[in-house]
């Protein structure tokens, strides 16, 4: 839609010569349509995009964006024109545009049309709640339900008599969530129509709704009290062991046990039925670049009953089959003091992560594995 502010008043004059021109400009256009006979031979290709394409024979308003014939912009200067209209004939020409494309389901361009004439603030109550009514129409058709809500709630303070405003607004509720609004406007709309079925039924529906929304709503608070009561469980479990945790303030919270590791994100350290902490564990392969995981590790087993289980048969990348659970030799690293330190592995879970030098990260205890007097195992050694 053209924008008002940028068109120039016209003269009397100007008005005049511009309404003459038009209607030359017409005799001129339908004089030179050819007439054709049936020995005729076929009109020239695009005569039928001309013809439509001038405003007197268009079958449809341009697009925004669109490129305006000559006449039809005159027309437009002649129908906007601030200067030449009414605050109320502006408004008027607007909604009649808005009521045309809502007609014609083009509801976005309703939008535009009912929301200038919106702008115009023409002072008139009955218009105004009009526009205001018809673009909560536009709106609640695209299910834009909040601006649809908005605009029912604006056109209401103008004029509360509007019944099919009151029932859009309350769909909007409804849509929304707001079930208590939503009930309260079915009271208010059934108090004048109380065979209204339809509204009868959406309160119904309403109240279902707000009844499950409190169930889930104290459904939700609930588990989120079982879980505070269950990471500070977790959390003074874990205190208890004197297990050192990489923590960020110096104080350890549920935040330091995240793991990182996407494969083991959902076994998170937890605490079994009888107290006892399960881990998720990785081992590392350095020599190879690559890693196993032990999603749940009783703090209580013993590690070398995992290293059995992992090396009873050869992983592929073991060429030469050196890994096995007799001739391979565990290590957990302190970062913060850049040592490794060899672990014996017919200690518990347990005992390993009491190890005064042993440092938790991210929640994952993790090992490092190499063959025995490997290569790889000299030359890692070497760095520490």
């Amino acid at each position: 839609m053209e924008d008002k502010t940028t068109k120039k008043s016209m003269s009397e004059a100007e008005r005049l010569e511009l309404a003459k021109k038009l209607d030359k400009e017409l005799d001129e256009f339908i004089n030179n349509l050819p007439k054709r006979t049936q020995t005729d031979k076929p009109l020239e290709e695009g005569w039928q995009e001309e013809l439509e394409n001038h405003p007197f024979f268009m079958k449809k308003p341009p697009e925004p964006g669109d490129k305006l014939h000559p006449l039809y912009e005159g027309l437009q200067q002649l129908k906007y024109d601030p200067l030449e209209n009414t605050p109320v004939e502006l408004a008027t020409s607007y909604k009649e545009d808005g009521n045309f494309n809502f007609k014609h389901k083009n509801y976005r361009l309703a939008i535009l049309a009912y929301t200038e004439g919106i702008k115009v603030r023409c002072g008139d109550v009955d218009l105004e709640a009009s526009l205001l009514n018809n673009r909560s129409a536009a709106h609640f058709y695209l299910k834009n339900y909040r601006s649809c809500l908005r605009d029912c709630e604006s056109a209401l303070k103008l004029n509360r008599t509007y019944i099919k405003v009151k029932i859009r607004a309350a769909n909007c509720c409804f849509q929304t969530a707001q079930y208590d609004k939503c009930i309260e406007l079915c009271d208010t709309i059934l108090d004048s129509e109380p065979g209204n079925k339809d509204v009868v039924k959406l309160r119904q529906d309403s109240v279902h709704k707000k009844k499950d929304k409190e169930r889930n709503s104290r459904k939700k608070e609930l588990d989120f009290k079982r879980r505070l009561k269950e990471e500070e469980l977790l959390l003074t479990e874990i205190r208890n062991r004197n297990i050192n945790i990489d923590s960020k303030n110096n104080s350890l919270s549920i935040q330091d046990l995240e793991v990182h590791f996407p494969a083991l994100v959902e076994n998170k350290v937890h605490l079994d039925e009888e107290n006892n902490l399960v881990w998720p564990v990785v081992f590392l392969y350095p020599e190879y670049q690559t890693m196993d995981f032990v999603q749940s590790f009783p703090e209580n087993n013993l590690l070398i009953y995992y290293v059995n289980e992992i090396f009873s048969v050869p992983a592929e990348w073991d060429t030469e089959k050196k890994y096995t659970p007799d001739k391979v030799n565990v290590y957990f690293e302190n970062s913060k003091l850049q040592k490794v330190y060899p672990v014996d592995t017919q200690l518990t879970l347990k005992q390993i992560l009491q190890h005064e030098k042993y440092l938790l990260k991210a929640g994952t205890p993790s090992f490092i594995i190499f063959s025995k007097d490997s290569a790889a195992e000299k030359n890692f050694l070497t760095k520490y």
